[in-house]
């Protein structure tokens, strides 16, 4: 159980290492702030789903789930200090966290 929930937040850091080095408006400082990182954005997208049902991930989850995501991505880059999303950012890093989601098997967060 713990060892999975490691290995989810390693792979979320790496999908957003890869999504600022993809992405215009987006940047981050170093692996350590990629896991902080990943970890409030798992925290986000439990919380929004919880309270209003709407899963934030971009694949296979159409729109909302899209703008959710880039809405998530953009709040986390005003919470974590070294992560800083432009709202352009974040709506192309949604679509580059959604096409990682559909290439790696399982629920990133």
């Amino acid at each position: 159980m713990i060892l999975s929930l490691i290995i989810k937040v390693v792979i979320s850091a790496l999908a957003i290492l890869l999504t600022s080095a993809l992405s215009i408006g987006v940047t981050i400082n170093g692996f350590g702030t990629a896991i902080v990182t990943a970890i409030v954005i798992g925290l986000l997208d439990w919380l929004i789903e919880k309270f209003t049902g709407v899963d934030a991930s971009p694949a296979g989850r159409g729109f909302k789930g899209f703008a959710v995501a880039a809405i998530i991505l953009f709040l986390a880059g005003k919470m974590v200090d070294g992560f800083t999303v432009s709202v352009l950012g974040a709506i192309i890093g949604a679509a580059v966290l959604g096409i990682v989601d559909a290439i790696i098997p399982g629920k990133r967060m």
